[in-house]
C-alpha cells in the first residue's frame, strides 16, 4: 500500500512543483507550533476517528479532508504535548545548551493510526503546506531537523518508509520493537524506550507468585504480538502455566465500529479468571470500544502501561477493569514537571489553540461526568482536578521518553554546533545551518544523564532492560479511580529477589477478600498425586490418592514417595508414622489367654499322670502299658509347655528351641501312640500257642520304637540347626503399620521336614489304629487311638494352609493353637476315658482286668 502511494505522489510532484510556490504562506497544518531557529516535528495520537463505514475512508489523500465532526479527544495523550513543551522550554532556558541558537521550536501533528492519514500528515510536515506538494518544501521548512513520533511500531514503520527517502532522523518514543532495530531497513530511525524483552518474564513471575496457571491472552495480530506470544509460551512451560486461549485482535485504527469479531463474548463466557493484555492503547483501542458498560466481568487483567487502562471512550465503564495489574517501566521523576503541570491553563499559553481545545473538551467531559451543565471551559481550573481517565499528573512512560528524545536531539545539535564552529566559526548574527542528514552521526553516539539522573542512549545496544513498577487499577463505586503501586520487577536481580509484591496493598475484585483462583484443575493436596489428562494441557490434571505405602507431603506432586521401611503412611497419606513393634506378648489378652490354656492343660496332664501313677496296679493302667502311658503323658505335658516358647519377644535362644523342642516332644508323643497301637494290635493278633509274634510283645520292643522314631527326629533337627538354624528377624512388609518381630525359620525345608515327619508318624498310627477298629467292644483302646489320631491329623492338616495364609503374630497364634488343640485331642481321647473308668467306674475296671488275664493266658499258651 505505502510504496504505491509513494509512486503516485512522485508522479504528481513534477506537475505541481512550479505552480504551488505562491502557496507557501497558506495556513500551516500543524495542530500546534512554536517558532524557533531549529524545528522538531512531533506526531502524537491526540484524537480518535469515528466512522460508520470503512468505505468512508476511500478519499483522495492528496487533498485536505475535514474530520472535525468525527474526531474525539484522547485526553490523556495531551500530556505528551506538555512533555514536549516542557522539554523545549527547559532547553531554551539552559545557557549551556545550544548557546548560539536563540530558540528551539516544534510542530505538533496528530498521529492517525492508519496508513493513509499518517502518510498525509508526514507529507504535510515535509512540504509545510496546507495543500500536499510531494518532493517540495515550503520556504523556511528547511529548519526542521528531526521527527519525534511513532507511538506504535506500525506508525514508526509507516512514517519511516517515507522519511527514509529524505534521511530525516525519526526518534520513536513508543514501545521498543526489535523489528525497528534493523538498520539496513530503518537506518534513520532511533528508539528511545528501554528494551522490554523481559516483560513476559515479569508477568510469569507474577503468575507464579499468585499460583495462577490457567490464563488467557489478548494481543495484537502483528509481529510484535507474535514475538511476545512465542516468548511467553516458551517460559510458561518451565512453570507449568498454560494459555487457555489466545485472542489475536486486528490492529485497530482507533475507530469505534471497525471490528465485527465477537471476541468480547468469548472472553466473558470463558471460565478463565486471569487475562494478559499485550499491546498499546492505539493498537488495542478496539478492546476498549468492545467493553460492555456497567458490567462486572470478574476478571483479573494483567497489562502493560502502553495499554492505558483509564483511557476509555465511555465515562463510567471502569468497573470491568477494577483490580487490573499494570507493568509500567520504572522511571525517575523529572524535576519541575509536576509544578509545570499545576500552572498550565489556557491563560498561561493564550497563543496555544490546541490547549484551549483540550481544556474545553476535558472540563466539559468532567462536568458531564458529574451531571453538571457543561456551559463553560473552566479557564482557571487545574489539571490536578481532572480524574484519571482525562489526565494523569504522574509522567507516563511515553511522556518520559519524549522528554528524553527532545534532549537527545538538542544535545546532538549542540555537538554538531561545536564541530562546525571548530571548522568555521559562526559570525555574529549568523545561525547554524543544520541539515537533517548531518545529525545522524551525532545521534548515533549520543548518551547523557537527564535531569532525573537516568542514563539515556539512542544506540539500541546501549539500551538496557527496562525495570518495572507494578500498579493496580482501582475503580470505586463513587466513580473515582486510582493507580496504586503494589510491587516491582527487576529482571537482572536474583530469582526470588526480582519480584516484590505488597500483598497487603492488593484489592481483589469487588467482593473477593483473597487472591482469585486461576487454575484449570484445583491443586492436588498432600496425600494425592498429579496425573495429566490425556490430550489436554499440563495444567489440566486429575488428583488420585497416593498408592498404598506411599505419601506426598507437598501440593501438586507428580510422584508419591515411599515411606522408610520402619514407617508407614497415615490415613491421609501425607505423613509417615513410625511402625509399632509387635509380637505375641504375654501381657496382651491373647497371649495371656493362650498361656493360661497351656498351663491349664499341662497341669491337667500332670494330674492325669499322678492318677496313673497312683493307680498303677489297676488293670486299666497295666493293660495300657504303664511305661508308654507315662511317656505319652510326660511328652504331652512338654507339648503344652513348649507352646509357651512361642509367646513373648523372640530371642536367639527361643528361636532355636521353640521348633526343635516342639518337633522332638511331639515326635515322642506320636511315637508312644504308635508303639501303643502296634502292641494292642499285636496282642489281639496272637491267638496260636508258640507263635513267634509273641517276641514283639515284650516291653523293650515298644521302647525301641519310641527311641528309634524320636532319634530320627533328633537327627533331622540337628541337621536343620547345623545348616540353617532359626534366628530372630523382623518383618516390615506383611503389615503396613507394624514391624513384626518373629523367628525366621532359616531353612524352610528343614521346618517342613520336621512337621512332615511328625505327620508321617501320625498317619501311620492312624492307619494301624483304623485297621484295629474290629477289636472286641469291651476293649476299645484301638478306637480311642483312632479317634485321637483323627483329631490330631485334622488339626495339623488344617494348620498348613492357615499357617501359610497368615502373617506375623497371627501365624504364631495359629501354631500355638494347633499345638494346644492337637495335644488336648490326644489327652482327651486317650486318657480322659481311662480316668473316668478308674475314678468313676471301678466295676468296668475289673471287667477289663478279667479280659486282660485271658489275653495273657492265650499269650502264654
Amino acid at each position: 500500500m505505502i510504496p504505491v502511494l509513494l509512486l503516485m505522489l512522485l508522479q504528481l510532484s513534477l506537475s505541481v512543483h512550479k505552480t504551488e510556490k505562491a502557496t507557501c504562506f497558506l495556513k500551516n497544518s500543524p495542530s500546534l507550533s512554536r517558532d524557533g531557529e531549529l524545528i522538531i516535528g512531533s506526531f502524537f495520537p491526540m484524537h480518535s476517528v469515528q466512522v460508520r463505514n470503512s468505505n468512508e475512508l476511500n478519499l483522495n489523500i492528496f487533498f485536505l479532508v475535514s474530520y472535525s465532526q468525527s474526531l474525539r479527544w484522547l485526553h490523556k495523550n495531551y500530556q505528551q504535548v506538555l512533555a514536549l513543551l516542557f522539554a523545549v522550554e527547559e532547553i531554551n532556558r539552559d545557557p549551556n545548551l545550544l548557546p548560539n541558537i536563540s530558540s528551539l521550536g516544534f510542530h505538533v501533528y496528530n498521529a492517525y493510526h492508519s496508513g493513509e492519514r499518517t502518510l498525509e500528515s508526514s507529507l504535510r510536515w515535509l512540504s509545510g503546506l496546507g495543500q500536499l506538494i510531494p518532493n517540495y518544501s515550503c520556504y523556511g521548512q528547511d529548519k526542521s531537523v528531526a521527527i519525534i513520533g511513532g507511538a506504535t511500531s506500525a506508525l514508526s514503520i509507516q512514517m519511516g518508509t517515507l522519511l527514509e527517502l529524505y534521511k530525516f532522523p525519526q526518534i520513536s518514543y513508543g514501545p521498543f520493537d526489535s523489528t525497528l532495530s534493523d538498520k539496513a531497513q530503518f537506518s534513520s530511525l532511533y528508539q528511545m524506550a528501554h528494551k522490554d524483552s523481559s516483560l513476559h518474564r515479569g508477568m510469569i513471575r507474577l503468575m507464579v507468585h499468585f499460583e495462577w496457571t490457567w490464563v488467557g491472552l489478548v494481543t495484537t495480530d502483528d509481529m510484535r504480538g507474535e514475538e511476545f506470544l512465542w516468548n511467553l509460551r516458551k517460559d510458561m512451560i518451565k512453570y507449568d502455566i498454560c494459555l487457555a486461549y489466545t485472542e489475536k485482535l486486528p490492529v485497530s485504527e482507533r475507530r469505534h465500529t471497525e471490528s465485527q469479531d465477537q471476541f468480547m463474548p468469548r472472553i466473558m463466557q470463558s471460565p478463565v479468571r486471569v487475562i494478559i493484555v499485550h499491546g498499546d492503547t492505539d493498537s488495542l483501542m478496539i478492546l476498549r470500544y468492545s467493553q460492555p458498560v456497567f458490567l462486572f466481568l470478574w476478571k483479573v487483567w494483567i497489562t502493560t502501561s502502553h495499554w492505558d487502562i483509564p483511557m476509555r471512550p465511555q465515562w463510567n465503564d471502569g468497573y470491568s477493569f477494577h483490580g487490573a495489574l499494570s507493568f509500567s517501566q520504572m522511571t525517575k521523576e523529572i524535576p519541575g514537571f509536576k509544578s509545570f503541570l499545576r500552572i498550565v491553563n489556557p491563560s498561561t499559553y493564550p497563543e496555544d489553540p490546541l490547549l484551549k481545545e483540550f481544556w474545553c473538551s476535558a472540563f466539559k467531559g468532567l462536568k458531564k461526568l458529574k451531571n453538571e451543565e457543561p456551559n463553560e471551559c473552566s479557564p482557571n481550573g487545574s489539571l490536578e482536578t481532572l480524574p484519571l481517565q482525562f489526565f494523569d499528573m504522574a509522567m507516563s512512560d511515553m511522556s518520559y521518553t519524549i522528554y528524553n528524545a527532545v534532549h537527545a536531539v538538542a544535545r546532538a545539535l549542540h555537538e554538531m554546533l561545536l564541530v562546525t564552529s571548530e571548522k568555521e566559526p559562526i559570525r555574529h548574527g549568523e545561525t547554524l545551518e543544520a541539515q537533517p542528514w548531518q545529525l545522524h552521526n551525532f545521534l548515533k553516539s549520543i548518551h547523557f544523564n537527564n535531569s532525573a539522573g537516568d542514563h539515556v542512549f539512542l544506540d539500541d545496544k546501549g539500551n538496557s532492560e527496562a525495570h518495572y513498577n507494578i500498579f493496580e487499577y482501582l475503580f470505586f463505586l463513587n466513580d473515582t479511580e486510582n493507580m496504586v503501586k503494589v510491587g516491582q520487577f527487576i529482571p537482572n536481580a536474583p530469582y526470588g529477589q526480582d519480584l516484590t509484591i505488597r500483598n497487603e496493598a492488593m484489592v481483589w475484585g469487588w467482593f473477593e477478600p483473597k487472591v482469585p483462583q486461576a487454575v484449570c484443575s484445583d491443586s492436588c493436596g498432600p496425600g494425592f498425586r498429579k496425573t495429566p489428562r490425556e490430550g489436554e494441557p499440563v495444567c489440566c490434571f486429575d488428583c488420585p490418592l497416593c498408592p498404598e505405602g506411599e505419601i506426598s507431603k507437598q501440593i501438586n506432586m507428580k510422584h508419591c514417595v515411599k515411606c522408610p521401611e520402619d514407617e508407614y503412611p497415615n490415613k491421609e497419606r501425607n505423613h509417615c508414622l513410625p511402625k509399632a513393634i509387635t509380637f505375641l506378648d504375654i501381657k496382651e489378652p491373647l497371649g495371656m489367654s493362650l498361656a493360661s490354656v497351656a498351663l491349664f492343660f499341662s497341669v491337667l496332664t500332670v494330674l492325669i499322670l499322678g492318677v496313673f501313677v497312683k493307680f498303677r496296679d489297676t488293670s486299666v493302667v497295666k493293660a495300657n502299658n504303664r511305661a508308654l502311658s507315662y511317656t505319652l503323658l510326660i511328652s504331652l505335658t512338654l507339648c503344652f509347655l513348649c507352646s509357651l516358647l512361642f509367646i513373648g519377644r523372640p530371642t536367639a535362644a527361643t528361636c532355636l528351641l521353640r521348633q526343635t523342642i516342639f518337633g522332638v516332644v511331639f515326635t515322642l508323643a506320636v511315637s508312644s501312640i504308635l508303639a501303643k497301637t502296634i502292641l494292642v494290635v499285636l496282642a489281639f493278633k496272637v491267638t496260636k500257642p508258640g507263635s513267634r509274634i509273641k517276641v514283639w510283645l515284650q516291653p523293650r520292643v515298644s521302647n525301641c520304637i519310641v527311641v528309634l522314631c524320636s532319634g530320627i527326629q533328633v537327627i533331622l533337627c540337628g541337621i536343620w540347626l547345623g545348616i540353617s538354624p532359626p534366628f530372630p528377624d523382623t518383618d516390615i512388609h506383611s503389615e503396613p503399620n507394624q514391624i513384626i518381630v518373629e523367628c525366621n525359620e532359616g531353612s524352610v525345608f528343614g521346618f517342613y521336614s520336621v512337621l512332615g515327619y511328625i505327620g508321617l508318624l501320625a498317619l501311620a498310627s492312624f492307619i494301624v489304629a483304623y485297621l484295629a477298629r474290629s477289636l472286641p467292644d469291651t476293649f476299645n483302646e484301638a478306637r480311642f487311638i483312632t479317634f485321637s489320631m483323627l483329631v490330631f491329623c485334622s488339626v495339623w492338616v488344617s494348620f498348613l494352609p492357615t499357617y501359610q495364609s497368615t502373617k506375623g503374630k497371627a501365624m504364631v497364634v495359629v501354631e500355638i493353637f494347633s499345638i494346644l488343640a492337637s495335644s488336648a485331642g490326644l489327652l482327651g481321647c486317650i486318657f480322659i476315658p481311662k480316668c473316668y473308668v478308674i475314678l468313676l467306674r471301678p466295676h468296668n475296671a475289673r471287667v477289663r482286668s478279667i479280659c486282660l488275664e485271658k489275653l495273657k493266658g492265650l499269650a502264654n499258651e
